[in-house]
């Protein structure tokens, strides 16, 4: 088995669970608040990143010298996963994958303020075009645009913030420090909510909420190995394998089956997002140093 096969292999295993736990968090979102949800997913996903951390290298990768910037990160993934969860409670599974896949787009273009990296033509044509996918999934002014879409749209703009700070500071923190602390904040700030928004789970929903904070934490631990096993390039595109589960869950637990703008949009949004990795690759591959 080629390393690229194994990074494929990883990238499919983790969008699956990260599909999964969607689906478990749309599923406890129908009685709980985002808030409880959350709270529980970080508190089974804490211990878990930290025995992650002891493998990798011990406890001590956890240290760090700029806690000023995992609380902003950690803040950042809190009003991440509050419009993620609560947009799943208001929209189709489907619908929602497809509104979160902008954020690779956002990314992009919050680059050129945030970074002072140069978009290209192609890029910015590409980027473009999964707007225009966007639109097409959410129809402003019809009846699929409404309070869960400007949500998702929302989790979508701080989740590429997440990724500019990623970007920007990664390279001088260890990834399971990041992780670590971008995980314990927004356990911090649930854990607070919880006299105002608590709701005594049913025996299932105690499940419900390990199983999401498990599906997390694998999910981050198969994608990041994706990406040590194969280039960028070749592992993210088959990360809009997302789709093909969440129209799967969705129609099986929910009964619920896009329309063919959703389909189209889709397509377009998934389509402007492999030409910009396309078009990073064969980037990288003329300024990469000859040998």
């Amino acid at each position: 088995m080629t390393t690229s096969f194994k990074g494929i292999l990883c990238m499919c295993l983790g969008v699956l669970f990260l599909a999964l736990g969607d689906a478990v968090s749309k599923w406890l979102g129908e009685v709980h608040s985002p808030l409880q949800i959350i709270f529980f997913r970080t508190l089974v996903s804490l211990p878990l990143i930290a025995l992650l951390a002891h493998f990798a290298g011990g406890l001590r990768k956890l240290r760090t010298k700029r806690p000023r910037v995992h609380l902003l990160r950690g803040l950042i993934y809190t009003a991440t996963m509050v419009c993620f969860v609560w947009g799943l409670t208001l929209l189709p599974l489907a619908e929602a994958t497809a509104i979160a896949f902008v954020a690779p787009l956002f990314v992009t273009l919050l680059s050129v303020p945030l970074l002072g990296e140069r978009i290209d033509p192609p890029v910015l044509i590409a980027s473009l075009a999964g707007f225009v996918g966007v639109l097409i999934v959410v129809r402003p002014g019809g009846d699929a645009f409404q309070l869960g879409t400007l949500t998702l749209l929302g989790a979508a703009f701080f989740y590429a913030l997440m990724m500019i700070t990623a970007r920007r500071y990664g390279a001088r923190e260890h990834l399971w420090a990041m992780v670590f602390y971008m995980t314990l904040v927004p356990f911090i700030i649930t854990a607070i909510s919880l006299p105002w928004v608590w709701q005594t789970p049913q025996p299932g929903h105690w499940l419900g909420f390990l199983a999401a904070g498990v599906l997390g934490i694998g999910a981050t631990a198969f994608i990041t190995l994706a990406f040590r096993f194969a280039p960028a390039a070749i592992a993210a595109p088959f990360d809009y394998t997302a789709m093909l589960w969440a129209v799967l869950l969705g129609w099986w637990f929910w009964g619920e089956l896009p329309d063919v703008w959703v389909w189209v949009g889709s397509a377009l949004i998934m389509g402007s997002g492999l030409a910009i990795a396309y078009h990073d690759r064969r980037t990288t591959l003329k300024t990469r140093p000859s040998a």
